[in-house]
């Protein structure tokens, strides 16, 4: 989505009101209010700075210019996008991060400087390195551009800086080649860098084309993590992600000297926890510290190492995933760096029967020196699970650990949109937020009447590359187990009949040739991802009396994971079911996050069905 679109000719015009302008735009379009301090920047950005840059016979007065393009919806945007053909007639992009810092310093944060914002000092990230990322997540994620190999160029403009001794220094100059940076009094060498770039102008149509092309993720973490783990960089990270891996690296150089240290990311699904996970995992191997990836939950850690078998690696790196049951009997500090990825499933007790320790999060830290717990309370789906931030810190703080909280706040799974993750939870009643702009034409969501037919269509999406598969919520009894004859998921009206998976696949049925057959379960999802997944929602999600509720009593007789409610419930029962309902809401609302493109639903119960549809924006 851009705020601001027109040629350059028209750009010139309206600078002298372009902070007005884009504030309607933003406040139309985007229901955003606008504070003072970005409306000044506007002006002082864009109205004076970028006037001047643009402001060049040699640009063309038909080159396109965007302001304020949103990637993923609403978080991640780029400021300024000049579009045109290069010298070769190709169709080019160039975009172009504006700063207005004045003093900068060295950070001890890699690929960051330091300075200040909002007050206060603050590590951010390098401005060329800022550009180069977006101009490279483009090249990646948006479908037309490299279905088209549009030339996408980079470069950062300072307009209030003097001194080039930090930001031009050699410790940064693979994204200055990159992506150069220029300062106050560079106007003709950028304007140089523009044209080398853009020399025939094309209106607003290669713009326009732009903004509406879908944000395709092309790659899966299970695919690469072999790759990821010899080093090299599958996935180029972008603002917070780039900032909570460096912090990671930093704080576990500095836990070395003796402290003892604790961080807490806080970020939803697809938010990119676990490829930083593996990131900080591969660059703490690479610097020689004794560091681990632990899961409570198996599938991750089972299809990880399912792919690094196939790449020859498992002996080199199959020590690297751990459960989080294993540090009952660790000596304390006996690892430079454990990262916790889904922290929201520790539980307190490890074993079979849950008996063994004393809680997984104390034994966590104590084996560490630094302990990184990525974490969304809202993916708790088992009633066993504990994984609470306040948890955390408590036991931090036991520990005498200092405790750092970062965010994780861009989507980048479900078709890059953070506004389908907002439509969803409100949707679901997880998080009131209407703010939200989801549309069906980013995000391929659609709610079947027919099981049948959604499941024709994931068969159908799975032919191509094995990663479609069908889920399920627990409402169906695993009678499979004792009689393999038999099937768990049957709909007799709709010639629909399947298995559960964990029988045949167990773990590794996100990846396995022919399960696309059986019908996953959140316990063989929640981690990963696909590129479509079938939702099937029975009627322990309802829509009744004009509100939607969940009901337990519609739970599998199988289903293992509430066990202990009833036992709870007989003297808590207000607390047990406000639990219960947050358990059956979070587990459809993971289920509904995992397909990277697409998302199809049905539900047993019709009302609910109508609700949702209801829902869904015409756009």
């Amino acid at each position: 989505m851009i705020s601001y679109l027109a040629t350059k000719d028209q750009f010139l015009r309206d600078a002298p009101q372009i902070e007005d302008k884009i504030r309607d735009v933003v406040k139309r379009q985007f229901n955003l209010n606008v504070g003072q301090s970005e409306y000044t920047s506007w002006r002082n950005s864009l109205g004076n700075a970028m006037f001047h840059v643009i402001n060049n016979e040699l640009i063309p007065k038909d080159a396109g210019i965007a302001v304020e393009y949103r990637v993923n919806g609403r978080k991640y945007r780029i400021d300024f996008l000049i579009t045109g053909k290069d010298t070769s007639g190709k169709d080019s992009l160039s975009i172009i991060e504006l700063k207005q810092w004045t003093e900068i310093d060295f950070s001890d944060l890699q690929d960051h400087v330091r300075t200040r914002l909002g007050g206060g000092l603050s590590d951010e990230r390098h401005p060329s390195y800022q550009a180069w990322s977006y101009g490279s997540h483009l090249k990646n994620f948006n479908e037309f551009i490299y279905e088209n190999e549009v030339n996408v160029s980079a470069s950062a403009y300072l307009h209030n800086c003097l001194d080039r001794s930090v930001v031009g220094d050699s410790r940064y100059e693979n994204f200055l080649r990159e992506a150069p940076v220029f300062l106050k009094g560079d106007i003709s060498e950028l304007q140089k860098h523009i044209v080398s770039n853009i020399c025939e102008g094309s209106g607003t149509d290669l713009l326009e084309k732009i903004d509406a092309s879908p944000i395709r993720p092309s790659k899966q973490l299970a695919e690469v993590v072999s790759s990821m783990l010899k080093g090299n960089e599958e996935f180029v990270l972008l603002d917070d992600q780039k900032t909570v891996l460096e912090t990671i690296i930093n704080t576990t150089k500095k836990s070395l000297g003796g402290s003892k240290e604790v961080v807490i990311v806080k970020g939803g699904p697809g938010t990119g926890k676990s490829v930083v996970a593996i990131n900080a995992i591969a660059r703490l191997t690479g610097l020689r510290l004794n560091s681990q990836y632990v899961t409570q939950n198996s599938a991750p850690r089972t299809v990880y190492a399912e792919r690094l078998g196939q790449s020859g690696s498992e002996q080199n790196h199959k020590n690297l995933f751990s459960s989080a049951g294993s540090f009952l009997e660790t000596s304390e500090d006996a690892f430079d760096a454990l990262i916790v990825d889904e922290s929201h499933r520790l539980n307190e007790k490890s074993g079979f029967y849950k008996n063994l320790g004393v809680n997984q999060i104390k034994e966590i830290i104590d084996a560490s020196k630094t302990s990184v717990f990525f974490i969304d309370e809202a993916q708790k789906v088992t009633w066993a699970d504990i994984g609470e931030i306040s948890e955390i810190e408590r036991f931090a703080k036991d520990a005498g650990a200092s405790v750092q909280h970062l965010e994780l706040k861009s989507q980048f799974r479900c078709s890059g949109s953070d506004d389908y993750l907002a439509w969803l939870d409100d949707a679901l009643g997880v998080e009131s937020n209407s703010d939200h702009f989801f549309s069906t034409s980013r995000f391929d969501f659609k709610v079947f009447d027919s099981v049948s037919e959604m499941r024709d269509v994931i068969f159908e999406k799975n032919k191509s590359n094995n990663k479609s598969r069908l889920v399920a919520g627990y409402c169906w009894n695993w009678v499979s187990k004792k009689d393999p004859r038999l099937n768990d998921i049957v709909f007799p009206k709709e010639d629909f009949s399947m298995k559960w998976n964990l029988a045949s696949y167990a773990m590794k049925w996100i990846i396995e040739k022919d399960s696309v057959n059986e019908v996953g379960c959140i316990h063989t999802c929640q981690g990963l991802e696909v590129d479509y997944v079938g939702v099937i929602v029975g009627k322990d999600l309802v829509y009744k009396d004009g509100e939607l509720t969940t009901d337990v009593s519609a739970r599998a007789k199988t289903d293992g994971s509430l066990r202990g409610y009833k036992k709870f419930r007989e003297g808590n029962e207000a607390e047990a079911d406000v639990k219960v309902d947050e358990i059956i809401r979070n587990t459809y609302r993971t289920l509904m996050t995992r397909g990277m493109k697409g998302c199809y639903v049905y539900f047993e119960d019709k009302k609910t069905a109508e609700y949702f549809k209801k829902l869904i924006p015409l756009n």
